[in-house]
């Protein structure tokens, strides 16, 4: 009908189109074809402007003030930063900025993480302020989840993770960790190594900015058992802008100067990491579990080589597939990508059947456990495999 009514519009623009019932045929025949074009290139554009969205976590917050060296808040401190960073970043084009929180009020960790994994967001930063027992230290580090390399990676995680105990039911939230016992920390890696190579990317990209443009101490990247990392399901850097508890640094920090510096040296390494990403997913085309451009069309593309599968864990270890080691699943599939392994549990060509697989595998003690699609062996989104189906 609106097609129609379309036509009626057009005719007076043409008035030597004599309206003969062959021509109308053919007139609505062209309009078909030049809404069908229009409407795919709108979907196209819908496609390359979708948004690259950033969760930007203030730590701390509420009755939970964080680290007080030299009497300063580090909850202040670290929500000024955030603030001023996303200021900058929603300026920028095509980028979306989701806060954490936004004033001084206390935010469950779990809660942060859930925030950015409902925005489906492509970056988690965490913001954060040092302290240690020498007063001398100093510099900004960046830090990804894994295993704390040295008994001082594990203090810093310790010290974040405490505020756990200022929640309530928080064993039941976090399923019995004890911030305070190394070996509870190993739980928290294996899903977040998912994505530990592109957090380490992001990592290193803001580290450089901090030497770069601030001159300050490469304390370098470093892998600690962050328990706000291990919840997101993207690529997630914690950031220790530096230490209260040196003297000079706390007073640049506490500062709008140092909070402003601190902001744009962010906002740069933010921004570049989004550049660099884009450019290897216009280069390789899978990166971000997209078909190169150059992929058959679904047309073309048979409906039995499209398969769904549960992943339920990804590690540097290599684990036998027994159901035993999984929770009781089964069939489990291993396979090996680039330096991690890759757990999936069950195989199908239905989506509606993966749901009910899904639910499975998170009763079973997998709450992270998430739906694949693979076309001819090779990872798609969802929502393309979802236009295959159709």
């Amino acid at each position: 009908m609106i097609i129609l009514r379309m036509h009626q519009d057009f005719l007076p623009i043409y008035p030597f189109v004599k309206t003969s019932p062959m021509k109308t045929i053919l007139i609505s025949f062209i309009s078909r074809i030049v809404l069908l074009i229009f409407f795919i290139g709108i979907n196209e554009l819908h496609a390359q402007d979708k948004p690259f969205v950033v969760v930007l976590d203030a730590g701390h917050g509420g009755h939970d003030s964080g680290n007080r060296g030299n009497g300063y808040y580090e909850k202040n401190i670290a929500l000024n930063i955030a603030l001023k960073i996303g200021s900058q970043l929603e300026k920028i084009p095509n980028v979306k900025v989701i806060y954490t929180r936004k004033k001084d009020v206390f935010i469950e960790l779990i809660q942060r993480a859930k925030i950015a994994n409902e925005a489906d967001a492509d970056l988690f930063v965490s913001i954060h302020c040092d302290a240690f027992t020498s007063s001398k230290a100093f510099g900004a580090g960046t830090f990804v989840l894994g295993l704390h390399a040295n008994e001082r990676n594990f203090q810093v995680a310790q010290k974040e993770n405490s505020v756990i105990f200022l929640e309530e039911n928080y064993e039941q939230n976090y399923d019995g960790f004890d911030p305070n016992d190394p070996e509870s920390v190993i739980s928290l890696i294996l899903m977040q190594e998912t994505y530990l190579d592109q957090s380490i990317v992001a990592a290193n990209t803001i580290q450089k900015s901090f030497v770069n443009n601030l001159k300050r101490k490469d304390r370098t990247v470093k892998q600690a058992g962050f328990v706000v990392l291990k919840y997101t399901y993207m690529p997630s850097v914690l950031v220790e802008t530096g230490f209260l508890t040196n003297k000079s640094e706390g007073a640049f920090l506490n500062s709008g100067k140092g909070q402003n510096q601190m902001a744009d040296a962010i906002t740069k390494a933010i921004l570049n990491y989004k550049n660099e990403r884009a450019a290897s997913v216009q280069n390789e085309g899978l990166l971000s579990g997209q078909l190169p451009q150059y992929a058959e069309s679904p047309a073309e593309t048979a409906l039995s080589d499209l398969v769904f599968k549960i992943q339920i864990a990804a590690s540097k270890n290599k684990i036998e597939t027994k159901a035993y080691n999984f929770k009781g699943l089964a069939p489990i599939v291993r396979e090996k990508s680039g330096s991690l392994y890759r757990y999936f549990y069950s195989q199908s060509s239905s989506y509606e059947a993966s749901k009910t697989h899904l639910k499975m595998a998170q009763s079973k003690g997998f709450p992270n456990a998430f739906i694949v699609a693979f076309n001819k062996d090779k990872k798609i989104t969802i929502s393309e495999a979802l236009r295959l189906l159709k």
